[in-house]
């Protein structure tokens, strides 16, 4: 199956689609005000060492503190030589002390940005560890006898004096000596300049900055199954290939500069799957839907029926809406960019032979994902947990923001809530003070149910307290604000 890439570039944001079979299954962000830092390299600045903890807070110049864990600090491990119990934190790091670390997840929410000691910088083919001189492979290699025909081809190429390792991508099973060379030129060249900026720059100081979006799409997304890519700016496609040329010439060929009329992602419908993935239904071609839930700390997706009623029973029925769901679902997790924990509520299964079909299908329809993915068996409930690594902001933290309304609650008082609420402030007011009137500030929803429905109810209390209610529209406020004004 062909996949194609679309580029869209404006001066504020890069954004990538990538279609497979006329259907949207990743969409990647990225802005000039915020871009993301995972895999950039910084000179930091130890803030503060938590020994209770075992972390420390590093100031590498962003908004707020990145955070390291001893289980992250490349030293720990190296001295004791294993990994399940690292030299404590309190041993290693000091306050004020600079440390060469990388970003390894971007500032998510509240939280500040995760870091490691271990550097790795990854180019097309090679990802290179440079304290570490070890060379793994990638486990999508399976055959054994191929992955041990690239470590000798990759050792070879390595100079005597070399004391760092290798990770070897899948892109380099089809690569020539050239290239892989290349990659391990480009690779050790860019470890020497942020080693030399080590030294003439104090911390804290960006010292490596990963690839923009569009550079990473060459680097990162081309594969086989890629058609075209397509950029629908002139500029960046001259970038793009004098950039190819360098590092990815191979897939030159296949990168277009799109002059239409129509903007790109229109043509494509990737506007309006932007804005179907920014909700919380998810329909399915069955007439069943996924209900889609995120919260801070986990994600939910729900199953239902909906209108969907076939096959000789009901048992088919859910059968077949789960089987279509589980497709559903890895793609949206692609789609969203849902990280962290996830349960996936499938409508509930006695046939056991159907529910290890469904898992089956589930765990088929997540091989493509790019993204590290765990996913465990049906619990005794009946649901599936999983978890999705969680590098970048999702796709609706990217785009949106929460209601200034509802404070992200997702709903907010009616009409009538907020009038009761009234007229317990307007007789608490009351008790305190004793102005000539009370006016009401409300918008134009509770005003109206105050002259009508609850108009009753407002001029018993304004014979109780005995003094006059006056009403006033205010149009800028929402359904639950309101003011009592004192005249």
């Amino acid at each position: 199956m062909t996949e194609d890439i679309l580029i869209n570039v404006t001066p504020q944001e890069t954004r990538v689609a990538l279609i497979l079979q006329g259907a949207v299954q990743e969409l990647h962000v990225e802005r000039s005000t915020s871009r993301g830092r995972a895999g950039n390299v910084y000179l930091g600045r130890v803030a503060r060492v938590l020994p209770g903890m075992q972390s420390a807070f590093i100031d590498i110049g962003l908004e707020r503190a990145a955070f390291l864990h001893v289980a992250d600090i490349w030293e720990a491990r190296s001295r004791d030589g294993t990994n399940s119990s690292p030299v404590p934190i309190e041993k290693l790091m000091f306050d004020g002390q600079s440390v060469m670390v990388q970003v390894i997840k971007d500032p998510i929410g509240t939280k500040g940005a995760r870091l490691s000691t271990q550097i790795s910088i990854a180019g097309r083919m090679l990802v290179y560890l440079p304290q570490d001189p070890h060379i793994g492979i990638s486990q999508r290699i399976e055959k054994e006898a191929d992955r041990e025909l690239l470590r000798r081809r990759v050792q070879g190429l390595l100079p005597p004096d070399e004391k760092g390792g290798f990770i070897i991508r899948t892109m380099a099973e089809e690569a020539s000596e050239a290239d892989l060379r290349m990659d391990v030129d480009y690779l050790r060249k860019t470890w020497s300049t942020i080693i030399e900026q080590t030294k003439v720059r104090p911390a804290p100081a960006l010292l490596y900055e990963d690839l923009s979006l569009a550079q990473r799409v060459l680097r990162d997304f081309v594969t086989d199954e890629t058609g075209t890519i397509q950029i629908d700016s002139r500029e960046n496609y001259q970038k793009l290939q004098q950039f190819g040329s360098i590092y990815t010439p191979s897939v030159l060929s296949r990168l277009l500069h799109y002059t239409g009329e129509r903007p790109l992602f229109d043509l494509y419908g990737v506007e309006e799957e932007i804005q179907r993935a920014l909700g919380r239904r998810v329909d399915l071609k069955s007439g069943g839907y996924l209900i889609i839930d995120q919260t801070e700390a986990m994600t939910t997706i729900d199953v239902n029926t909906g209108s969907y009623v076939t096959g000789r029973n009901f048992d088919d029925t859910i059968f077949k809406t789960n089987l279509e769901a589980a497709h559903a679902m890895a793609r949206q997790l692609r789609l969203r960019n849902l990280g962290g924990i996830i349960i996936l509520d499938f409508i509930d299964m006695e046939n056991l032979e159907h529910r290890n079909a469904v898992l089956s299908e589930l765990n088929k329809a997540l091989t493509r994902d790019r993204t590290k993915i765990s996913v465990s068996g049906f619990s005794a409930l009946g649901l599936v947990e999983m978890t999705r690594k969680r590098t970048r902001e999702s796709l609706a933290h990217i785009l949106c923001e929460p209601c200034p309304t509802c404070k992200g609650q997702g709903q907010v008082k009616t009409p009538r809530t907020v009038c009761y609420e009234i007229l317990r402030e307007l007789l608490r007011e009351a008790k305190q003070f004793n102005p000539k009137e009370f006016r009401i500030l409300a918008s134009q929803m509770v005003i109206d149910l105050f002259l009508e429905e609850e108009s009753q109810h407002l001029a018993m209390l304004g014979d109780f307290i005995g003094k006059p209610i006056s009403l006033q529209v205010e149009s800028i406020y929402h359904q639950e604000q309101y003011d009592i004004i004192l005249m």
